[in-house]
């Protein structure tokens, strides 16, 4: 466990790095993932949570400062009075536009570039089975990405 932990903060801190030169902590930067990801480029609130590991309140600061900045808004759910969805803009879009090629670069750099391959495939499976027993609202159940944006592995 702590050797996965130590490779985890080392590449995780490079990636902040890299974050931060575009103003995106890894939290803002994750949801703007889920949302360019989703259909519509939009996610319910409690889909978001779920998915990220933030608690309703730890969402609701992310989205704050994201329709702050201009890359998401909110807007009400129609078939529920007390649900709301987080959409992603075209601002938000752009953004990652912006980012990901570096993120991708630096993602092969220090993770997917390391391995072969077959390593990688394993690798990738085992992390997956792991996820899917730890966090099973983690997945989107996406299969592909939505608003042209690229994806990191």
């Amino acid at each position: 466990m702590g050797l996965f932990v130590e490779a985890f903060t080392g590449i995780n801190a490079r990636l902040n790095v890299q974050l931060a030169e575009h103003g995106l902590g890894n939290v803002d930067f994750e949801v703007l993932v889920r949302l360019s990801r989703s259909p519509g480029g939009e996610l319910r609130m409690t889909d978001l949570a779920a998915q990220t590991g933030l608690s309703t309140s730890g969402v609701t600061r992310v989205v704050d400062r994201l329709e702050r900045d201009g890359f998401a808004t909110r807007r009400a759910c129609p078939t529920d009075r007390r649900g709301s969805f987080t959409v992603v803009t075209p601002a938000g879009v752009a953004k990652m536009h912006e980012v990901l090629p570096g993120h991708v670069a630096l993602i092969e750099e220090w993770f997917t570039g390391r391995l072969s391959p077959e390593a990688l495939g394993q690798l990738l499976g085992s992390l997956r089975t792991i996820r899917d027993a730890v966090r099973p609202g983690a997945t989107s159940g996406v299969q592909g990405p939505s608003q042209d944006v690229p994806t990191a592995a």
